[in-house]
């Protein structure tokens, strides 16, 4: 039986009550502050001043607390919105959003099912907003918007992590590399992308996001009809 729908042991009166909630949680706040690596039952039992082995009535394995740390975020992400537009731009900035709250969700966004109560109810708001779209390509839409999504944000994740690793933020990466792309630039082989560097628009993140989407976005309406929403 799947954890969703194992039921939990009875509950225990304090000093110390437990629940699969309470698990989930403090493994998300243990997460959010330290990553992934800071989660093990054992830190959880800690954090809650229990023995590890009564967190095993409530959770068997580690894959489980994952799964069920990840379906605890899918319930910051609602879908909201009029047509099926909106609510894929809904969806892509939330889950956008909910990945910057909790940095390591960007490791393990779409590398576990998402069969929570909280995907499941995510999903259905997205596949609602779809309706009307021919049903053979309701699937491929959600997974174009996914993927992007999950791309952008795992860079997104990957280029803080750089920073801090290094400790140099984006104008102190340009002096130490700049002077480099002068010279490589000066060789003559690497026209197109001299202009590009020298002369486009330094977009931020927020900026290159939304301009992304939009174009995946407008793709997906050429592609489905000008009538589906």
């Amino acid at each position: 039986m799947l954890v969703w729908e194992r039921p939990e042991p009875a509950n225990r009166p304090a000093p110390a009550p437990l629940s699969r909630e309470l698990i989930v949680r403090t493994a998300v706040e243990l997460a959010d502050e330290a990553g992934l690596e800071a989660v093990s039952l054992r830190k959880i039992a800690a954090a809650l001043d229990v023995g590890p082995m009564r967190l095993y009535g409530y959770i068997d394995t580690k894959d489980e607390l994952l799964d069920l740390m990840v379906d605890a975020v899918h319930a910051e992400v609602h879908p909201s919105g009029d047509g099926w537009r909106a609510v894929l731009t809904s969806l892509a900035e939330a889950t956008r959003q909910a990945v910057h709250r909790h940095e390591w969700f960007a490791d393990l966004i779409g590398g576990r099912p998402q069969l929570g109560p909280n995907a499941l109810a995510r999903g259905e708001a997205v596949m609602a907003a779809l309706d009307g779209v021919d049903v053979d390509m309701i699937m491929p839409v959600v997974t174009a918007v996914d993927a992007y999504v999950i791309g952008a944000v795992r860079r997104e994740i990957a280029e803080r992590r750089a920073e801090r690793a290094t400790g140099m933020d984006q104008r102190q990466w340009q002096a130490t590399f700049g002077p480099y792309l002068v010279r490589m630039f000066a060789t003559g082989r690497f026209p197109a992308l001299e202009t590009v560097v020298r002369d486009a628009a330094h977009l931020d993140a927020d900026e290159t996001f939304r301009i992304g989407l939009g174009f995946l976005l407008d793709g997906i309406g050429a592609g489905i009809g000008a009538g589906a929403g």
